[in-house]
C-alpha cells in the first residue's frame, strides 16, 4: 500500500532556527497507528531559501536548543 499523505496526522510540531538553517521536532501517527517521533534539517541555499538536508550530525549548540522540543514531543505522544 503506497504512502497517503492524508492519513498522515501531524500531532505537535515546533522548530529551532538559526542563521544555517532550522531543525524541526514532530510527532506524528499515520493511520491512526502509533505517534512517532520526526526530526528534520532544512539548510539555508546561497539566496536564503530553506531545502531539506539530511540530519546528520549536530552540533552541541543544536542538540541543547532542540533537547527541550524533543522532551515536549514525548509529552504529546
Amino acid at each position: 500500500m503506497p504512502y497517503d499523505a492524508s492519513l498522515d496526522n501531524e500531532v505537535f510540531s515546533k522548530s529551532h532556527e538559526n542563521d544555517d538553517g532550522k531543525i524541526t521536532v514532530s510527532v506524528h501517527s499515520y493511520n491512526n497507528g502509533p505517534k512517532k517521533l520526526q526530526i528534520v534539517r532544512e539548510n539555508r541555499d546561497p539566496e536564503g531559501a530553506l531545502r531539506f538536508a539530511k540530519l546528520g550530525r549536530m552540533t552541541k549548540e543544536e542538540a541543547q536548543a532542540i533537547l527541550p522540543l524533543i522532551q515536549e514531543a514525548i509529552s504529546s505522544m
